[in-house]
């Protein structure tokens, strides 16, 4: 059975990869969307859902990442794809700043932790005028990529995100982290460096959201802070996450489609979109409290990516 999976999963993965061949102008876009979601999804789960580190000021990184994008094509010049890793590499270098105060935080003060970081990073960018202010920039690079170098960007980063989790999770810091998680006392007393775990998985996600959201800001051409740094966008991973089964790999792959595809049929109805998504999330709780992927696994034992060790 499990070979069976891996074959499908192998079929769907060479599928997505060829989606500008075979595929329509709006086929690239909705799954260009999916691997941007997917890979954000990853690491938000990465972080709540086998870390236990709860996370409200994730579009910090996201807009961070964005930002650093725009400026460094606009203003200096630099290679669009070399922006975009700067994007990551500014987003972690801001990790490792919130780090010295949020870590002294557990349970719902650390989440109310990240999401005063990101509001007070959404004030400055608003007010600082090397920005623009709130107006926002145009993504202005020397040669603007393709849709489809777009897309095998937003491909590599999506599946990429999907490979560092099933990849982390079976390491040694990966079962440090899942230990942290489910008991943290008993966790330090089996020789599970907390404060280092915490430290490497913030860093590693706050980078690979940097990194994602530059290549997103690449296809959106423009970004603003009020946007960037919205929490709307944690809101969505939460969602995505919780609907596909937290702390399971193939929830947020799950979880991902479904909000792409309600995301674009609802696209006429943006003023209430939030709130029906939110009443499909209440839903799926109470029907499957661990999420559509979660609670397969409970109830049947069904799992492709498992992060346990054989």
């Amino acid at each position: 059975m499990r070979k069976v999976s891996l074959a499908v999963m192998g079929v769907l993965l060479v599928a997505l990869a060829t989606v500008p061949v075979w595929g329509s102008d709006y086929l690239v876009l909705f799954f260009m969307l999916f691997c941007f979601y997917l890979g954000l999804a990853q690491m938000w789960n990465l972080l709540a859902g086998y870390s236990g580190l709860i996370s409200l000021g994730q579009q910090a990184f996201i807009g961070l990442g964005g930002y650093t994008m725009a400026v460094m094509t606009n203003y200096y010049g630099i290679n669009i794809w070399l922006s975009v890793i700067l994007g990551g590499v500014f987003s972690a270098g801001m990790a490792l700043f919130m780090s010295l105060f949020i870590f002294r935080m557990k349970g719902v003060y650390f989440a109310i932790g990240t999401w005063i970081f990101a509001e007070a990073i959404l004030i400055w960018f608003s007010n600082w005028e090397y920005v623009k202010y709130g107006m926002g920039l145009f993504v202005k690079p020397a040669n603007p990529p393709s849709m489809n170098m777009i897309f095998y960007a937003a491909f590599i980063a999506g599946v990429g995100a999907v490979a560092l989790v099933y990849t982390l999770l079976r390491s040694r810091l990966g079962l440090g982290l899942m230990a942290m998680r489910d008991d943290e006392a008993v966790a330090e007393t089996m020789g599970v460096e907390v404060f280092r775990s915490k430290l490497t998985c913030f860093v590693l996600a706050a980078f690979t959201t940097g990194l994602i959201a530059g290549v997103l800001y690449v296809f959106q051409v423009f970004i603003q802070p009020y946007k960037a740094f919205a929490i709307d966008w944690t809101v969505i991973l939460v969602f995505i996450t919780i609907i596909g089964g937290i702390g399971t790999i193939e929830g947020p792959i799950v979880g991902t489609m479904i909000y792409v595809l309600l995301s674009q049929l609802l696209a006429e109805y943006m003023s209430v979109s939030l709130f029906i998504l939110g009443a499909i999330a209440i839903v799926v709780i109470l029907v499957a409290p661990k999420g559509i992927m979660g609670t397969l696994n409970e109830k049947l034992g069904f799992e492709i990516l498992s992060p346990r060790r054989q």
